[in-house]
């Protein structure tokens, strides 16, 4: 499946004033998805870190503000060695640990070297939100042509050749019509 998004994160990675990224969104719209294919197409490795699932990971937050010591205990949890630029770091349902989220302005200030993303579902701007120190990228359902190109190849591939002043022949355009299959 392809996302739009994906040319979002890209433009993130390569950027000269990149932050920490929040990606914002509801509840199952693709953030975790489009965060792992992104660290797996665009990055040597990455490491997946969801606060939701491992309560023990708050710890590491709560007891640390040093960037460099928080990646050294993820390496450890990971059991890889993180490497600026080269591993994408993913911190998954943020929201659920406020001290993680807060740890990204001091990625941002003290080693920017790392590439961080975070994603959380209804992530208001908490007291402690980083403003100003992250960059936040909103996702959303499925847009028609991300849903088109991901079910009907040959659909999709018409939708894209359709020019704006172009007419539309009348039968893909009624409700009854239904594409044929051979069996």
């Amino acid at each position: 499946m392809k996302r739009n998004a994906i040319s979002d994160l890209i433009n993130w990675k390569n950027s000269a004033d990149r932050k920490p990224l929040v990606m914002r969104g509801a509840r199952q719209v693709g953030k975790t998805w489009l965060m792992r294919e992104f660290g797996q197409s665009c990055y040597s490795g990455f490491v997946y870190f969801n606060f939701d699932e491992e309560d023990e990971l708050k710890s590491i937050f709560e007891t640390n503000k040093n960037p460099q010591r928080i990646v050294e205990l993820l390496s450890l949890i990971a059991g890889e060695k993180i490497l600026p630029g080269e591993t994408l770091i993913i911190f998954d349902e943020i929201q659920e640990c406020p001290e993680a989220l807060n740890s990204l302005k001091y990625f941002k200030e003290k080693a920017n070297e790392y590439h961080v993303i975070a994603a959380g579902s209804l992530l208001a701007q908490p007291k402690s939100y980083p403003v100003g120190m992250v960059n936040l990228l909103d996702l959303y359902p499925l847009t028609f042509d991300e849903f088109l190109e991901a079910t009907d190849e040959a659909l999709y591939a018409y939708y894209e050749s359709i020019h704006k002043d172009q007419q539309i022949e009348e039968i893909f355009t009624t409700a009854c019509w239904k594409p044929t299959t051979t069996t």
